[in-house]
């Protein structure tokens, strides 16, 4: 047992899909109880009847299954489907490997064992394929639904804003009005971009990137003025520093920017500025958006990253507009990563919350 979930962890840290920051005893998860059920299913008598039912794949058992447990699990880890199913391959090559040898001769038995722990295997993976999918589909219809109500708020706002626009004497309320409807244009337009991005991360595509000679302070400046004009309450501080100019994509860096600001207005302790900075380096560009707000917990440092991921707000009265998508973060990081660059995040209540984004000049 020692050494099969030696050589499972191994592989599954290979896998994992958040650069091996998964620990051990997350990677192993419900290995070793799911390698006790086959073991346990091997020695257990079973008619043909049975062998035909489970080779269906039906089985009387309704309580979860180890096997079960690891893909949910897995998909709440952001593993995809084939690294799910890839395990499994690693699995049973792994447990045959290191049995067979031990086998003196190949008889009637030993090819009944080896059968029964191939249709144990399967059963195990076919557990954890549904409960991987199961969980799969019920976050993209919450996310479906997330995004309808979050964009029936913005539509909501505009659609009242042209309707007193109609009525007499509106020339007194047009500057108001204009700046509602352009608020929520630009919150309507993230969703929208992240939507897009997300969908083809998703696709396999990857996020792409048309590198050029970009200024990044104009960059910042055009991010600036968007998150500005979306939480125009909010304290913005841009300090730029030093040779900001390198080979990136300027559209996807604006992107990027932006959400990190927007993220960062959001979860903002009111009265406290945001802080935008842009350090020019000898080989790379640092970009640190910095706030006070709610202490983000180690737990949620490791998943915030994530698609679908979204932080509780303490007050529930704050008037500023919010995006509950849960796709910022994610398209920042899948920026960065595009750029060749790191994102990272530290927090705490003495030195606030802080994301820093390092790229390189050029790559």
């Amino acid at each position: 047992m020692t050494q099969i979930l030696a050589e499972w962890t191994a592989f599954a840290k290979k896998t994992a899909p958040d650069d091996g920051q998964m620990s051990d005893l997350a990677l192993t998860d419900h290995a070793e109880p799911m390698l006790y059920a086959i073991a346990r299913d091997i020695e257990t008598s079973q008619s043909l009847r049975e062998q035909y039912e489970k080779s269906q794949g039906h089985d009387a058992d309704q309580k979860e299954s180890a096997a079960a447990t690891h893909g949910r699990l897995r998909q709440a880890s952001n593993f995809s489907l084939l690294q799910l199913s890839s395990e499994f391959r690693a699995l049973r090559a792994t447990v045959l490997r290191l049995w067979l040898p031990g086998v003196q001769q190949i008889s009637d038995t030993t090819i009944d064992e080896m059968v029964r722990f191939n249709e144990a295997i399967d059963q195990a993976l076919s557990e954890s394929i549904g409960t991987f999918s199961e969980r799969q589909q019920r976050t993209r219809d919450l996310f479906l639904a997330v995004l309808g109500h979050d964009l029936r708020a913005p539509l909501s706002t505009m659609s009242l804003a042209g309707e007193l626009l109609t009525r007499p004497r509106a020339e007194e309320q047009v500057a108001e009005l204009g700046e509602k409807v352009k608020r929520n244009a630009i919150l309507m337009s993230t969703m929208v971009i992240d939507l897009l991005g997300f969908a083809r991360v998703q696709m396999g595509a990857g996020m792409p990137i048309l590198r050029a000679t970009v200024d990044v302070q104009q960059v910042c400046d055009a991010a600036l003025a968007d998150a500005r004009a979306m939480y125009p309450r909010s304290s913005i501080v841009f300090l730029p520093c030093g040779n900001l100019t390198g080979l990136f994509d300027a559209v996807r860096l604006q992107q990027m920017v932006t959400n990190l600001l927007i993220n960062a207005a959001q979860y903002s302790a009111k009265a406290q500025d945001v802080t935008l900075q842009a350090v020019g380096t000898q080989d790379s560009i640092i970009i640190k958006v910095k706030n006070f707000g709610t202490v983000i917990s180690e737990d949620a440092v490791n998943t915030i990253f994530q698609p679908l991921v979204q932080l509780a707000q303490d007050d529930d009265d704050d008037a500023r507009p919010k995006t509950s998508l849960g796709l910022g973060l994610f398209i920042a990081k899948e920026t960065s990563d595009a750029h060749h660059g790191t994102i990272d995040l530290t927090s705490s209540a003495a030195e606030g919350t802080i994301f820093t984004v390092t790229l390189p000049r050029a790559c």
